[in-house]
C-alpha cells in the first residue's frame, strides 16, 4: 500500500512539506509506503471548461497540463492521497486550486476512480484562514466519494518562516496521529477488499 503526498506549496522545504513528511513518518512506521510529489512552483493551468475530458472520459486534462496529468496518474495508482497547501488569502495556493478543479472535473467524468480511497488535507498557516483551505480540499475528497480519516485536531500547522511548524507541538502531534489513523483505515479497507474477493460476508 502507498500514500501519495502532494505538496501544493511553491516553497520547497517549507512548512507544508514538513507537515506532509511528518504524516509520512507515522505511515512508514505502520508499514505503509509513501511518495512525495512537488506540485507547487511548477507550471499548471486551471480548468477552462473546454469539456474535452468529459468527452474522452479518460481522466486527463486535454490542455497543456502535463504536470497535473502526471499528478493525476500518480493519484490513480496510490491507495490514499494527502494534499497539502499553505494558506493564501484565507484559502488554497493557486496550484492546489488548479489541481482540484482540473483533476476533479476530469476524474468525475471518468467515473470517480478515486472512490473509497482515503484522502487527507494538510494545511500550513501563519495566522488565519486555515479552516477555509482545509475545507476546500475536503470538498474535493467528498465529491469524489473518498474517505476522510480524522486526527486529534484539524490537520493544521502554524508557522511563517521555513521550519516554524516544527515548533508547533500540537500541530506536529496532529500530523503524527493523522498518519496513524490513515494507516489504520487503509489496512481495514485492504482487509475488507480481500474478504470481498474471497467471497466472505462481513
Amino acid at each position: 500500500m502507498k500514500v501519495l503526498g502532494i505538496n501544493c506549496s511553491p516553497r520547497k522545504g517549507g512548512n507544508t512539506e514538513l507537515l506532509i513528511k511528518e504524516v509520512f513518518k507515522s505511515l512508514e512506521e505502520s508499514g505503509i509506503k509513501t511518495e512525495f510529489f512537488q506540485l507547487g512552483g511548477k507550471k499548471v493551468n486551471g480548468c477552462i471548461a473546454c469539456l474535452k475530458c468529459r468527452k474522452a472520459k479518460d481522466g486527463k486534462c486535454h490542455q497543456k497540463n502535463e504536470v497535473i496529468n502526471k499528478c493525476i496518474s500518480k493519484m490513480l495508482k496510490a491507495d490514499a492521497i494527502i494534499i497539502g497547501s499553505p494558506t493564501y488569502f484565507s484559502d488554497l495556493s493557486t496550484e492546489a486550486k488548479a489541481l482540484i478543479d482540473v483533476a476533479g472535473y476530469a476524474l468525475r467524468g471518468a467515473g470517480n476512480p478515486l472512490k473509497r480511497k482515503p484522502g487527507a488535507a494538510v494545511i500550513s498557516v501563519r495566522r488565519a484562514g486555515a479552516m477555509h483551505a482545509f475545507d476546500s480540499i475536503n470538498h474535493f475528497f467528498l465529491i469524489n466519494e473518498m474517505i476522510i480519516p480524522g486526527s486529534s485536531y484539524w490537520n493544521i500547522g502554524i508557522g511563517r518562516e521555513k521550519g516554524d511548524v516544527l515548533k508547533d507541538d500540537e500541530g506536529m502531534k496532529t500530523m503524527q496521529t493523522l498518519g496513524e489513523n490513515m494507516a489504520w483505515v487503509m489496512k481495514r479497507l485492504s482487509g475488507t477488499e480481500a474478504q470481498r474477493h474471497n467471497g466472505k460476508t462481513l
